[in-house]
């Protein structure tokens, strides 16, 4: 019996988990509770009625916009054309994180319809850069959204500015960060564009370029044969500006001022997603203003759950995240913005804004 007991063959005493496996079997056990709730299903007559929906607005946008004629009155039409295509993009989003069909080919063909012949923008660029962004959120070195020549997003950002006016100019760079979302409708088509024309291999090349060609060609040629030369020029810039400044204003409170991770840190999926985003709280209003994306959250953690199903998993969502201490940020929209405003300025300034935690040494490799 005592050899039996001392037998190399014995098992040995389990060990317990080390928390790094306990973290990496979270976000298992959400997501099977998420597909039990059902969540992930398509929904399809919600995406319909907004393809559909939306392109019969464009489309009688443009008769209402020929029928008014050479008038001051357009710049009204040239608000309205910018609101539309801001919602238009936000279904291009969704197509291309395959929230609204099963199949991946119709996901992708839907985006590149969306993006490229009704928004005018570059869908593999946004693409490429955007699954980079999910991938590794507000991490250094590996996270394109906080990576700029203009604002400083972090700290190391700011220390990069050397000369004098850069300086300065980053030093109040959060009172000129709104007015600088301005310019973003004509960076993004510049992106866009100068993607498509790059030299390097492009898949589906001329079907962007093909797309985007005749949505931009095609605005500037019907402006100028219904307006006069300067309403034109007036209308195009609007139109312009106001797209930059809804898309920016969309996408800004999302991870701005949420923390940024040192890029030697590794974090399991869970806490990654949830630590650095933040939800902006508020009614339906928000819900269609944002496209959605006030729940970013559960965004991250879902990428492909359709937009509707959002604000539905979100509560248990936030439940997890407070059974398991994982902190769980949500804010009024009002609130966001300011927070936005203080991080940018913080970090122009010289303010710390890396991510400091007690389990950072157990993330780190």
């Amino acid at each position: 019996m005592s050899q039996t007991l001392h037998t190399p063959t014995a098992p040995p005493t389990p060990s317990p988990a080390r928390p790094r496996d306990r973290h990496v079997s979270d976000f298992k056990a959400l997501m099977a509770q998420v597909r039990e709730s059902g969540h992930m299903r398509r929904r399809y007559g919600y995406y319909w009625s907004k393809l559909i929906g939306l392109t019969a607005a464009g489309v009688g946008l443009a008769v209402g916009f020929v029928h008014l004629g050479d008038t001051w009155w357009q710049i009204v039409t040239a608000v309205a054309l910018a609101l539309l295509l801001t919602q238009i993009a936000f279904v291009g989003h969704d197509a291309a994180h395959h929230q609204i069909f099963r199949s991946g080919r119709w996901n992708e063909w839907t985006s590149l319809v969306v993006i490229n012949l009704f928004a005018g923008m570059g869908h593999g660029w946004w693409n490429k850069k955007h699954s980079k962004h999910h991938a590794a959120p507000n991490k250094l070195k590996a996270d394109p959204d906080i990576e700029s020549e203009v604002v400083a997003f972090t700290g190391e950002g700011a220390r990069r500015r050397t000369h004098p006016v850069s300086r300065w100019f980053t030093a109040r760079q959060g009172w000129f960060f709104y007015p600088l979302l301005l310019l973003e409708g004509a960076n993004l088509h510049v992106h866009g564009l100068r993607r498509v024309l790059s030299r390097g291999p492009v898949q589906r090349r001329w079907v962007e370029l093909s797309f985007i060609l005749v949505r931009l060609g095609g605005t500037v040629t019907l402006v100028f044969l219904v307006l006069s030369p300067d309403k034109a020029a007036v209308f195009l810039a609007v139109q312009l500006l106001v797209f930059g400044l809804y898309m920016g204003l969309s996408f800004a409170p999302n991870h701005i001022g949420m923390p940024v991770v040192p890029a030697d840190m590794k974090i399991d999926f869970l806490r990654r997603q949830v630590l650095m985003s933040r939800n902006v709280t508020g009614g339906r209003w928000v819900d269609t203003f944002m496209g959605g994306l006030n729940f970013q959250v559960e965004h991250h953690l879902f990428p492909s759950m359709p937009r509707p199903s959002l604000r539905k998993v979100a509560p248990l969502v936030r439940q997890y995240c407070e059974e398991r201490g994982v902190r769980y940020t949500e804010m009024s929209i009002g609130r966001a913005y300011a927070a936005v405003t203080e991080h940018i300025n913080r970090v122009g300034r010289g303010g710390l804004d890396v991510w400091a935690c007690p389990l950072a040494s157990q993330y780190r490799t």
